[in-house]
């Protein structure tokens, strides 16, 4: 298990000036995401009250040149705020802040990199210390202290997504020991990616507090055991109605069409991370094909079985990665499903933002 030091420091001692009154005064933490694609960078600034919407937050700065994001020479980025939760390790009236990144130039900054799974890692949490655990089978929605490995995380990071306002929906305990998975939705367009990143910052956050790190890695442990994807749910109007079932087999054949670009946008190393996981195994499809079938957890696209029977409702792309950009992934998806965009090749990507929608 990957622990921290900040495992042994007293959770006690740093109440008591957590308790301390904060008078009028409220506090901000600003969360964006790093050059990696993958990464979380956050920092906190004092606000004379309490902000109601993100109108009231002022754009800050930082240092991109230390976040990969920028040269030295030019390192001033700037923080426009995009999205505001609740805070649920300051609590009320303080506020999680997730926001967008302008270069200098005040650009969109420029990089390629809905069910979220992740594990409890280093060496698993859970696991022996030289060794593996019994084969799955058991740990999937398990109970009991030999099948659910770090449950107390779980719980925490479900209420602290409750009370920041995240669009949070569900959790399990999934097929590998110490993996789990949570549900972010229903959100629309853009709204989706923003959920998600909160969800995964508190789900950091609370790490910390617990002295373990968690990991969206695709295939972290080598051999008989399963990946982790971000299974993303997709349905329109349309589909949700009576006879919606050809708009989304309609949407699948466009798909089907496109799947290396979609492949290339549903990881931040561009298919490199997927193709550890998907490889027809473990409930996956083979990287180099496209798939589609109700209830079949080893296609690309999955219709669920009341889907089919109903005629109407979603399906399932199961092939973005658990660390994919949810920004990436719907932007892919409304420009081949909804704009019917046609072409393998990947146009140069810059992460869906409000402002390449042109929303505030």
């Amino acid at each position: 298990m990957a622990t921290s030091e900040s495992a042994s420091l007293s959770k006690a001692v740093k109440q008591q000036y957590m308790d301390l009154p904060q008078g009028d005064k409220v506090q901000a933490m600003y969360i964006w995401i790093d050059g990696t694609g993958e990464g979380l960078r956050c920092k906190t600034r004092t606000l004379d009250s309490e902000p109601k919407t993100i109108d009231d937050l002022p754009e800050w700065n930082f240092d991109g040149s230390s976040t990969y994001q920028s040269e030295g020479s030019n390192s001033d980025m700037y923080l426009i705020p995009a999205a505001m939760f609740r805070d649920p390790f300051r609590k009320d009236p303080n506020k999680l802040v997730l926001c967008q990144v302008l270069k200098y130039n005040r650009k969109p900054l420029m990089s390629f990199i809905f069910v979220m799974y992740f594990y409890i890692y280093g060496h698993p949490f859970g696991w022996p210390s030289n060794g593996f655990p019994g084969p799955q089978g058991p740990y999937y929605c398990g109970v009991g202290a030999d099948k659910a490995y770090g449950r107390d995380i779980v719980e925490a990071h479900y209420r602290a997504c409750l009370y920041a306002g995240v669009q949070i929906c569900g959790t399990n305990a999934e097929v590998m020991p110490a993996q789990w998975e949570f549900q972010v939705g229903p959100c629309e367009g853009i709204n989706m990616g923003d959920h998600l990143w909160a969800a995964r910052f508190i789900l950091h956050r609370v790490c910390e507090d617990f002295g373990v790190v968690a990991s969206f890695d695709p295939k972290p442990i080598p051999g008989n055991w399963n990946g982790a994807g971000c299974h993303t749910n997709f349905s329109t109007k349309e589909m949700r109605e009576d006879g919606g079932l050809r708009a989304i087999e309609e949407s699948i054949e466009k798909l089907g069409k496109r799947h290396r670009y979609h492949i290339c946008a549903y990881d931040p190393k561009g298919g490199l991370d997927n193709a550890r996981r998907l490889t027809g195994h473990h409930e996956t499809s083979n990287i180099h094909e496209f798939s589609a079938g109700v209830a079949n957890r080893g296609a690309s696209i999955r219709i669920p079985h009341s889907v089919g029977q109903d005629k109407k409702g979603y399906f399932e792309d199961r092939r973005p990665s658990a660390n994919c950009d949810p920004y990436a992934v719907t932007e892919a998806m409304i420009r081949t499903c909804l704009l019917s965009e046609v072409g393998e090749e990947p146009t140069e990507y810059s992460k869906l933002t409000r402002y390449s929608f042109g929303l505030k």
